[in-house]
């Protein structure tokens, strides 16, 4: 039985290996080789995951996870960008357990959190010609909003992220 927690530092290894394969499976078409390597660097590994399972505020909520017989399938989390604007920064599955409800239940818990901290709307970035997360998130209710430069784009780079928002 799958069950959402909040993240602690026994969850560590498997949210960066979660997030790391999610990565992959969902860029993997999408950007560089470099820019994904890059990107994983920076956000999943294990100091800076450690880091922010145990400190957590309204700007960053911490992690949540999705946890099947002691083993992390599924991630995310997001925070307050203002008193009442709440942003998904990340969510990712276990490639191999997607289209089963988890990623639903993650984002769920992550609103619920946001909800109790004053949101009254929701944000996210997704990439241009993400066919995985954007058929989700419009399924959810997310309508998009604009196009802007990709967050970490370096020169030469011209990803694109799309912005969309929902009610919550």
């Amino acid at each position: 039985m799958v069950k959402i927690v909040k993240a602690d530092v026994n969850h560590v290894a498997g949210i960066c290996d979660v997030c790391a394969k999610g990565q992959w499976a969902t860029y993997g078409d999408i950007y560089s080789n470099e820019y994904i390597e890059r990107i994983i660097k920076e956000y999943y590994e294990p100091e800076r995951v450690t880091k922010e399972v145990t400190e957590t505020s309204k700007e960053w909520g911490g992690y949540f996870v999705a946890v099947e017989n002691g083993q992390v399938i599924g991630a995310g989390g997001g925070g307050l960008t203002s008193d009442t604007v709440g942003e998904l920064y990340v969510l990712y599955m276990d490639p191999d357990r997607r289209n089963e409800g988890v990623g639903t239940l993650l984002l769920k818990a992550i609103t619920e959190q946001q909800k109790q901290l004053g949101a009254k709307e929701q944000w996210l970035s997704v990439q241009r010609g993400n066919m995985k997360g954007i058929p989700f998130y419009e399924a959810k209710g997310f309508q998009f909003k604009h196009e802007q430069k990709g967050y970490g784009n370096k020169e030469g780079e011209d990803y694109i992220s799309l912005r969309y928002y929902r009610n919550i």
